[in-house]
Parts: C-alpha cells; structure tokens; sequence
C-alpha cells in the first residue's frame, strides 16, 4: 500500500485528448462516473452531476451534500451562464444570538465572542442538493435518479480509499465529537488508511430517497427533520423553514479580458472579483511580459494580487445586503497598478473574511462533450467534514460555511439572518478565441483566485499546453503577509524575491491547490488535471 506523502512531486502527465468528452477531477472513479454518463448519452452536465455525487462518497473529506454548489458554464448554443447554490444564515442567527450563545458555551462575555470555526452556529442552509437537480432541469437531459446511481453503487458496495484523501480523512478522528458522525465517517474510532475498502450505507440510503423523491428530500423530509434537529440539539439555530424556503440561483457572470481573452468568474458573494481585479492589475503592469522563471514575473503577479485580496477582503459579500464596488473594471485596476514598483508593498493588509479559508479545500470537476458544452462544477463544505456535524443516521456532514460570518457589526461580511457568506468557491470559463474555450477551476481556499490567475498566464502569455500549465510550481500570497513559493520553484528565484523585500516561504506541494481543466478548440476536446491531486483527466 502507499503511504500518504504529500511534499513529494514526481508524477508525469500530458494532456488528455478526445474526440467525444473530457473529464477532469481529482478522483479517477469519478472521472469514470462523468465519462460513463457521457457515454451513455448524456451531455457535459449531465456528466458533472453524477460525477460530483460520487464525489461525496468518495472524497468525502472535501464535499458532501451537507455544502454548497457553484457552476460556470458555456453551452452548445454560446450561451455563457452561472449557477449559485448556497444557502444563508438560519433566519434566527443575529449576531446578538449567537454572540450570546458562543459566550455561554465558551464562557466569554458576549462583546468578546467570536464566531466559532466549527460547531452548529457555523452550519449554512446547504444549497448541493438542489442545485445539482436545477442543474439537470435546466441544462441536462437525464434525472437525478439516473445521475445519482454511481454513486449510490459506490456508497453501498465500497471503493477503496485513495492517497491524499486518506491523508485528509485521518483529521476527521479530531473533527467528529459526537458518536453519529463518528458512525458515519470512521471505522472502530480510526479513520481509514490508504487502499482500505470504505462503505458508507447511511449516506448512500440517504441518496436513494433523494433518487427516490428528488432534493425536497433534503429540504423538507425525513432528511430535513434530521439535519434541524442536529443543529438544534447542539445550540444551533436551524428551521424547517431556512430549509424548505432555500432556492437555488442562475446568475449573469462577471468578466473582463486579460491580454485578449475573455475570462468568467461568478459574481459576489463569491471571490471571482478578486482574480479578475488581479489579472487586471497584472496586465496593466505587464507582469506575463517577463521570462516565466523569473523573479519579476513572481513579483508584479504577487503586487496585482495582493491589492487584489485587499479590495476583495474589503468589499465582497451578498450584494442584497450591501453594495459591492465593480472591482474588475479596466479604470480601477489601471489606479491601483500606479502603487506598485520593482519593492514588494509592505503597508497593504489583505485582511481575511475568515482565516481558517486561507487553506480551506473542496472538489472541483470540469466536463466538456462534443455538442459544445462545457462546465467547471464545484462542491463544497468549507473546512474538511464541515462543522463537526452529521446529521442523525443520514451520514450528511454539515458544512460549516458560516465560519466565513464576523460578529463585528462594522465588517462587511457580518452575520445577518438569511445572509449568504462570504464565499470562497470560484469555477471559471474563458474564451481565447471566437471556437476556442475552457472551463478550469483550482481547488483550496484563497489559494482559488491566485491559481486562476497563474493558469490564465500559464496559458495566454506562455502559450502552455494544459498539462504544463498545471504542473507549473505556483506562488501565493499568504495572510500573514509572506509570499509562499513551491519547492521546485528555480532555485535562485525565492532569494531574489527576498531582495525585492519579499518574507519568503517554501512550502510543499498540497498547499498549492487543485486545479481541473478541459478545453474546446475548434472541436479539438482536450483536458488536463492537478498532478498534486489523486485524479485523472479522462476522454473517450
């Protein structure tokens, strides 16, 4: 059996190429999952759903119909579009309430409670459920029952356990406190090892009612009465009401263009502006202008998302309840640029909704058939297994998406009933030219924005195939201020970051996100994916 060592990056991949579908995620049986839907006839998010269903059995540690779900998409007939399904805070959740009953738990004053990173306060209407069958009425041509029946298989009958998710799957013996949770996800107490064989009955009888009588089994059923009365019997303030009344969204996207190509992300209360402010910022410095190894590429990429972090951190929240600036427009980016020079910025905070998102994961997945759909799909549960929480026997982990929420009034990201926080999810589609487009994503907290932004240079300044655009070693900058670089990164470069007064970092390879790509040109389907992940890029 393999041992889980996450620092080591030795794996070779090339693109994938295919004449009818391609799929890219970080779980081969999921990869299957797509590829086999495609197979039988049905298209790109047909594909996506069944793949992210199996993707909550087998990545459980990432995603699970407790989260949300996000997609950003182009159809056969060019039509690019977004779907956003997250839920808000429970109707109940002031920040009086829950200032109060933080201090009761954690015997605080209630000026001096904070919101809690895990726990029932942190638990958010989840939108998955719902979202992957608006998915299917709107754009794809089979049921849910049809799409969930991979996954059920894989949930009743067992898989075994891969590398990195077995590496993840180990926290959750710290993470589950109460004994359903530690039923549902460990085994005699122990989380499984790599090649174990997992099954996960609660969870797959849970997907046959939702098979069964759709997603309103979630949101008003016997499902529904569970997750209430978990959260409730922990303190929280979830209702019937929060759930049944919870709708999924289609949404216009935002963009702009970055040396010619057109790039979308989805709009707040998602993070999409600050890639796009980036790749703004970047462009006007000319920052894909420099030798892709070179320290002065590193740089002015850093500086445009650095201001980038500040502004988004600042501002990007749910729109119905405060106003968000247009953070990507051409003008503002070409002002901001003006406070950057050949010296790392020193004075600019980037703040954080939420620390704990800085290195939070989730699943990303990205299909494209050959009527000329394509879909970057992402499904989470913020932290890994969420909140803590599993409700009753139905093996849901409950995620915890609203750690994201502050109890300071004055922030932008308060709690407020029905409010949808800050969010962390970002798939993305770009058009480089009229027949030639992608849907990529990359996995993993605030790591998401600065892998689009390196993936987009990777591609339209350097003119990388897929793969190598991927495997490139990638940068980040981090909320304590220090600029991380991967290991492999050219050995000379980091030192001379340092002498631009960049506080330089090397960290390990998992720290730097999970990216999924496919591709259309001209016909030509082609896919790549994460080479610090577990997945395939799959065609046929």
């Amino acid at each position: 059996m393999d041992t889980p060592d996450l620092d080591r990056f030795d794996s070779r991949r090339s693109t994938v190429y295919a004449p009818n579908g391609v799929v890219a995620t970080s779980q081969p049986l999921a990869a299957q999952a797509g590829v086999a839907t495609l197979r039988d006839g049905g298209n790109a998010f047909d594909a996506a759903v069944a793949t992210a269903a199996v993707f909550n059995v087998v990545e459980p540690t990432s995603t699970g119909l407790g989260g949300d779900v996000f997609a950003l998409y182009r159809t056969a007939d060019d039509d690019v579009g977004a779907m956003r399904s997250c839920g808000g805070a429970p109707g109940d959740a002031t920040i009086e309430a829950v200032r109060s009953a933080v201090a009761e738990t954690e015997s605080v004053e209630p000026a001096d409670a904070a919101m809690p990173e895990r726990g029932p306060h942190t638990v958010t209407v989840p939108g998955t459920a719902r979202g992957w069958e608006a998915t299917l009425d709107e754009l794809g041509t089979i049921s849910l029952t049809e799409a969930l029946r991979p996954a059920i298989r894989y949930a009743l009958d067992g898989y075994p356990v891969t590398v990195v998710i077995a590496h993840h799957w180990a926290a959750a013996e710290d993470v589950f406190d109460h004994a359903n949770a530690r039923e549902a996800y460990l085994f005699d107490g122990d989380a499984p090892t790599v090649g174990d064989t997992v099954r996960l009955p609660q969870l797959g009888r849970s997907m046959e009612r939702i098979a069964d009588r759709g997603a309103d089994a979630v949101y008003e059923g016997d499902i529904a009465d569970a997750i209430v009365e978990e959260v409730r019997t922990r303190g929280g303030l979830l209702t019937r009401e929060d759930l049944a009344t919870f709708e999924p969204e289609f949404v216009d996207p935002i963009s702009t263009t970055y040396c010619g190509t057109q790039v979308y992300e989805l709009p707040p209360n998602n993070q999409g502006l600050i890639a796009l402010e980036a790749l703004n910022i970047a462009e006007e410095l000319g920052a894909g202008d420099h030798p892709i190894d070179s320290p002065d590429r590193v740089h002015y990429f850093t500086e445009a998302l650095k201001l980038a972090f500040h502004d988004g951190h600042r501002y990007i929240t749910d729109p119905e309840y405060e106003i968000v600036p247009p953070l990507h427009s051409k003008a503002y980016a070409a002002e901001r640029a003006t406070a950057v020079g050949e010296t790392a910025l020193s004075d600019i905070d980037v703040g954080v909704p939420n620390a704990n998102a800085e290195d939070a994961d989730t699943v990303l997945l990205t299909v494209a058939d050959d009527d000329g759909n394509l879909v970057a799909f992402i499904n989470s549960r913020f932290a890994g297994f969420g909140s803590g929480l599993v409700a009753g026997d139905t093996g849901i982990a409950l995620q915890n998406r609203g750690a994201s929420f502050s109890l300071d009034p004055d922030h932008p990201n308060h709690l407020e009933p029905g409010k949808r926080p800050f969010h962390t999810l970002v798939p993305a589609v770009a058009k480089f030219d009229e027949d030639d487009w992608a849907a990529f994503g990359v996995m993993g907290g605030f790591m998401q924005p600065q892998g689009h932004v390196q993936i987009i240079s990777n591609l339209v300044d350097y003119d990388l195939p897929l793969q190598a655009a991927l495997d490139r070693p990638r940068f980040r900058y981090r909320e304590v201020g220090s600029l991380a670089v991967e290991e492999r990164m050219t050995d000379t470069v980091p030192t001379k970051l340092a002498r631009k007064g960049h506080d330089v970092s090397i960290l390990e390879p998992s720290l730097f996100g999970g990216a999924q790509i496919v591709r259309n040109d001209r016909g030509t389907l082609s896919g790549a994916t994460e080479p610090r992940k577990d997945g395939v890029a799959l065609g046929y």
